[in-house]
This record gives C-alpha cells, structure tokens and sequence, in this order.
C-alpha cells in the first residue's frame, strides 16, 4: 500500500505523522471505510479459494489437498502472527526521522504487540485502523502463500509452518517496513515506487521460492518424468478468483474510493489484459498452440507487474508493462527455467520475482508524466536507479535470509518428506486424505 498521498506523504500520514492530526482533524469517511472492508475481503479472496484452487490444478493429483492445506494454514497462521508481532513490526515508526538511517530504519520495533494500541476509535486516513490492519493482514497471507508454489509436492508439512513463520518474522515484516512505513524508512527514503506491493510482496515471495525450491532440490522423477497439471479447470477458476480479487489488491492500496482508485483499477485491467494475450502468442509461436495454463500464467504476470505501478502509470504505461511481462514472464518460466534446470513447481520464480523485477523497474519509467504517468518523477535516468536499488536490496536481503533460515530448519528437523512419502503422495502422507475416491 502506498503511503505517498496526503499532504504529500501518504494516505497514512495521520497515523504516523502527528504533526499533521493537529493540523487536519480526521474524520471517518463511509465511503472510504466501505470500500476499504470490500478491498480487505477481496484480497483474502485471492489466497482462499484463489490461489488455492490455482495452485491445486498445477499440481498431481495425490498432492491437491497438500496444497490446499498449506494456503489454509498459512492463512490461519499469519492472521495471529500479524496480530501478535508482525503489525507492529511492519509499521511502527518509532525511532525514525527522515533521512536518518538507524536500526529503526529496518524494521518496527514491538511497541504494538497485540494491537495494545488500537482503539476502535482508532482511524487511519478517513477510514477505521481495525480495517487498514485487516487489510495489511491479507498482504501478510499471501505473501508466503505464493511461495509453496515453488516446493509444493515435497516439503514436510511441519516444516513447512516453521519456515513461514520464521521468513514472516525475518523477512516478510522488515520489507514491508523498509518499504511502506513512511519518512525514515530505508526504501521509503530512497523515494523507491511500490504502489502495492511488487517488491513486498512479488519480488520477496519470487527470491524466497527460487531459493527454496534449490534448497529442497528437485521432485523425484524431475524433469523425466511426466508431471502435467492434472485439473486445469481449478488452475483457470483460481486465475479468475486471482484476477477479480486483485482489484482489491491494487485499487484497494489507495486506501480511497477516489480517483487514484479508480485509475488503479483501469490500469490493472489494461496491463493483466495484455499480458495474458502476450504469454498466449509468445507460446504460440514458440510452441504452435496456445495453451489453458499459458494464458492463465499470464494472467498472474501482468497482475504481478502492474503491482507497484497502479496508483503512477497511465493506461499507455500500463498496457506497455502488461506485454512487456507477459512475453518475458513465459521465456523465464519455460526457457530459462530448463536451461537452468531448477525445480520450481509452479513458476512462482519465473511470474512473480521476474514480473515484479519487470514492473518495479519499468515503473521507474511509466511513473513519469512525460510518459503519461502520475507520479512525482521528473528524472527518469533517476528514478530507474532508485527502482533497481530497492529490487536489488530486497532480492540480496530475502535470498540469503531465506537461504539460512532454510538450512537451520533443515538441520534441526529435516525440510523433505522421504522418498516413499512424495511417491505415494503428500496427501496421504502427511494428511491421511485423498482428494478423489480411486
């Protein structure tokens, strides 16, 4: 959610900015507080039933619950650890001054552990706190969730919980922090663009599941063996869950019913439009047939890559992102992907981390009003510097987090199940189901 709207800080100004409450009274507007519950339960629309179903029709069929599960779980899991640690972690600015780096410039410190502060009283902007914390929450769940995406049909599901818990606390919450939580903050400083999330959320849950798909190593039977999706009607019902919720996601990060909004949703349309069409005929001419799970695939890039760009770029910038995302998207989660051999499951490498590297740097350009855009860049030589800085800091910080956090786990209790176990199914495995009656 970007911070940058009132009085030229932020659409949070007046929650973290005191100064400014005693210049401006807040008031609780309906209309902002009606649209931002419909946002909030949007966006955890995406992960349950979205992703979930989306996730489930890539996989065999003995592994559709495993999946499923791991989104469910996730979601429980992160609700509490948000509400334990993980806002106050994210969004507490005490100890920050602008253009001052510290400790603080990092990550928020626990002065708001379990929402000790939170007042129903309490207003962000126009709309209540309780809302702009439930609507953080479901950026918090999806986040990992994208990231079973790339182990998914081989991590144990105890470590599985344990390895999301540890990479929220480590490197979900000080992202979030660096990136989101106003003057001080290390990205914030920086000026770097993350409308809603592309380096928060995209270009974190990407690395971190680039990084443990290596960890793990490849499925068994990877790449000889045949491993199709094997309901791909669930992979197109998620996409579309993915698609309609997004607008939650992206409109939603204005926190208004106004017209950054309003532009935020065009753009997104726009951009996921073209990327599904450019992945559609970037595998037809590669491959002589458009496919289902390609255009779907698609779908998921150009969301990806309008991400931090919603709320700056116009209609032009956005259709330019959309095909520029969709083309590169499917040569990364095909050509590359096989050229380099890893065993990332489910793309989320080769749609999220590169469709957010893609939009976050091209949001440096298409932010510019001498290309159409709505942000304050007058530089574009600039501002694409900052935008690489802030994809480079987060992709070295979450690669090499991700990398021990996962090592520690594994030598402590072990990341795989056994060989036997991913035979026969992490279904049966590890939750005594199955999906379908044999």
């Amino acid at each position: 959610m970007t911070l940058r709207k009132i009085a030229g800080l932020g659409a949070l100004s007046s929650l973290f900015f005191p100064s400014l409450v005693m210049a401006q009274e807040k008031t609780l507007n309906s209309g902002d507080t009606a649209w931002m519950l419909t946002a909030t339960a949007l966006v955890l629309f995406m992960t349950i039933p979205g992703l979930a179903l989306f996730y489930a029709g890539m996989v065999r069929s003995k592994n559709v619950l495993s999946v499923m599960m791991q989104c469910f779980a996730i979601t429980a899991l992160m609700s509490l650890l948000w509400f334990a640690y993980g806002y106050s972690l994210a969004f507490d600015t005490t100890g920050m001054e602008a253009g001052v780096t510290n400790f603080s410039s990092f990550v928020g410190g626990l002065g708001n552990m379990f929402l000790g502060n939170l007042t129903k009283e309490s207003l962000t902007s126009a709309f209540p706190e309780s809302v702009f914390i439930t609507f953080q929450m479901t950026f918090a769940i999806i986040t990992p969730a994208l990231i079973v995406g790339a182990f998914a049909e081989r991590m144990k599901f105890s470590a599985m919980l344990v390895f999301m818990t540890v990479w929220f606390t480590l490197v979900y919450a000080p992202i979030a922090h660096m990136v989101w939580s106003g003057d001080g903050a290390l990205m914030w400083d920086w000026g770097v663009l993350d409308f809603a999330g592309g380096t928060v959320v995209h270009i974190n849950a990407g690395i971190a599941g680039l990084v443990a798909c290596i960890v793990l190593g490849k499925r068994k039977g990877f790449p000889s063996v045949a491993m199709a999706p094997h309901n791909l009607g669930y992979t197109l019902i998620g996409a579309a869950m993915l698609w309609v919720g997004w607008f939650g996601f992206n409109a939603g990060s204005a926190a208004a019913a106004d017209q950054t909004a309003g532009m935020a949703m065009l753009v997104t349309q726009i951009a996921t439009a073209a990327a599904a069409l450019a992945w559609m005929f970037a595998e037809w001419v590669a491959h002589g047939k458009p496919s289902a799970l390609g255009i779907a695939s698609g779908v998921v890039a150009g969301l990806v890559a309008i991400t931090p760009a919603a709320g700056t770029v116009g209609p032009m910038g956005a259709m330019i992102i959309g095909l520029a995302s969709g083309v590169i998207c499917f040569f990364c989660a095909t050509s590359l992907k096989r050229k380099l051999g890893y065993d990332d499951s489910l793309d989320v490498f080769g749609v999220h981390g590169v469709g957010g590297i893609v939009g976050a740097l091209l949001t440096g350009a298409f932010a510019a009003p001498a290309l159409g855009g709505f942000g304050e860049v007058e530089n574009i030589g600039l501002q694409l510097w900052i935008q690489f800085k802030g994809v480079a800091v987060t992709v070295i910080y979450t690669a090499v987090v991700t990398f021990v956090i996962l090592k520690i786990i594994d030598a402590v209790m072990g990341l795989r199940v056994t060989e036997e176990e991913e035979s026969v199914g992490l279904d049966l495995a590890q939750h005594n189901e199955r999906g379908y009656i044999l």
